[in-house]
């Protein structure tokens, strides 16, 4: 009869013991970058600093509506936004969204261009509208809702995603380059509209 030694017990111990140890260095390694991932971002550290977009990120889930724009699209959205009159740089704007649309090439029928103001159009521009811009949708404003919110009385040109979010928002001084580089990045990146 074969008896057990004091020197075979931590023999076996031993292999329990590596279990466990790889058993820690697998979930260390799976479990390990979503903990960082979520640290950096809630604790705001190794952040970086640079940025490939143009435009202002509107990050917290606001929508049209909230900015007081009623309507929809199924589209990206090129919108401009004017709380006044559409004076000089508003209709600068309408037509760089227009040429950016017709810039994107291939991936013109993905997005769309459109114009909210709060006040009525001047009856010459209406008809400049209707002749040169056939595909610019319109929509009415809510000033009071646009101001509280946004705080800019001027002009600004936003991205839109196809379910209505606000991604990205210039000023009425943009240059259509920037924009056009920002949403074909977009548009790459996205599988939607």
């Amino acid at each position: 009869m074969a008896t057990a030694t004091p020197l075979e017990v931590p023999e076996r111990s031993k292999p329990r013991a590596r279990g466990r140890l790889q058993l820690i260095l697998i979930l260390l390694v799976v479990l390990g970058p979503m903990l960082l991932a979520t640290s950096m971002y809630k604790l705001k550290f190794w952040v970086p600093e640079g940025r490939s977009y143009h435009g202002a990120m509107i990050g917290n889930g606001e929508s049209r509506a909230d900015i007081g724009v009623a309507g929809q699209d199924q589209h990206w959205q090129l919108l401009v936004s004017a709380p006044e009159a559409c004076a000089e740089d508003c209709q600068r704007l309408v037509y760089l969204a227009r040429q950016i649309q017709v810039g994107l090439g291939r991936d013109a029928s993905r997005a769309s261009h459109a114009l909210a103001v709060a006040q009525p159009l001047s009856a010459d521009y209406q008809a400049l509208l209707g002749r040169e811009y056939p595909q610019l949708q319109r929509y009415p404003l809510d000033a009071q809702r646009y101001l509280e919110k946004v705080g800019e009385p001027g002009p600004q040109l936003w991205i839109v995603d196809p379910h209505g979010n606000l991604v990205l928002r210039y000023d009425g001084k943009v240059t259509g380059k920037h924009v056009l580089d920002d949403l074909r990045h977009l548009l790459k990146l996205s599988n939607i509209g």
